[in-house]
């Protein structure tokens, strides 16, 4: 595995090449981009891993300046898979953001890039989308591999691939990887304290629990709501949002919907901010 911190370095590795697959992470990598990192090799002849904390995605200073930084223990758990990315691109703040950090974004993000998550965090959609499309350019991958954890995300990032990148780019989906326990992996959980890492767990409970009621012909609206009771019954938990989404097109869904459904969650953990989601097909009800 070749480690390159500029874009210069990174565009005389790949420009002879063809057919590249690319992992964005922002470092403490686990199981999770581990899978990512997989899939990327089943689909793509080169693989390049990506690790950067992008400042401008945190809207909360205390939660940039704790999220874990562990460049030397992820170089070091690549080099040691049977087989690993070709490439591991680390590049510095300056060289993604040449001109400052104070520079405006272009708008990509939109009116759904100020809820749920962006209702939370202000302007994160907007960092988040420029960074991706700033490591789009820089290793102009063929096939990008992203998590289903976050869902929000994702679907920006397809909309931006459609409407940016002409659909140049193969955005692939990675299925959640969870602990035995069944709590999403997540470079967060490593600041879950074990009472905290007990307690999780009950945000996909409650969702799997809601995704039943709905199957057995219960109301979504009144499955959620149970869902909301179950999570705020534990008291480490403090709920962000729940919301049921429609999946083609992330708009809020009423209680005669039928199709792709995505149900989304966020809870602060102990301290800890979390996200989850799961996916199922509401059937139309006779």
């Amino acid at each position: 595995m070749k480690v390159v911190h500029t874009v210069s370095q990174l565009r005389a590795e790949l420009d002879a090449l063809e057919n590249v697959g690319f992992v964005p992470t922002m470092g403490a990598l686990h199981e999770g981009h581990l899978a990512l990192i997989e899939l990327a090799q089943i689909e793509a002849e080169v693989v390049v891993v990506s690790v950067f904390v992008n400042p401008t995605q945190f809207s909360d200073d205390q939660d940039f300046a704790k999220y874990p930084r562990t460049l030397d223990t992820d170089i070091e758990m690549l080099q040691s898979l049977q087989k690993g990315p070709d490439i591991l691109f680390a590049p510095s703040v300056d060289e993604v953001y040449p001109d400052g950090l104070g520079q405006p974004l272009a708008p990509r993000a939109g009116a759904l890039g100020s809820v749920f998550e962006g209702a939370s965090r202000p302007g994160h959609f907007e960092g988040m989308l420029h960074v991706v499309s700033w490591f789009f350019r820089a290793v102009r991958p063929q096939v990008a591999v992203f998590g289903a954890k976050d869902a929000q995300q994702l679907f920006l990032v397809k909309r931006m691939v459609h409407r940016e990148f002409k659909d140049q780019i193969r955005v692939v989906e990675v299925e959640t990887v969870r602990a035995e326990n069944m709590l999403a992996r997540s470079s967060r959980n490593a600041r879950l304290s074990p009472a905290a890492f007990a307690a999780a767990p009950v945000l996909f409970e409650a969702m799997v629990k809601a995704e039943e009621l709905i199957t057995e012909g219960v109301a979504p609206s009144i499955a959620l709501e149970s869902a909301r009771k179950q999570i705020e019954s534990q008291p480490l938990a403090k709920l962000d949002y729940l919301a049921l989404v429609n999946k083609e097109n992330f708009a809020p869904i009423a209680d005669d919907f039928s199709g792709h459904a995505q149900m989304l969650v966020a809870a602060v953990v102990d301290g800890v901010r979390l996200i989850d989601n799961i996916s199922f097909y509401i059937q139309e009800q006779e």
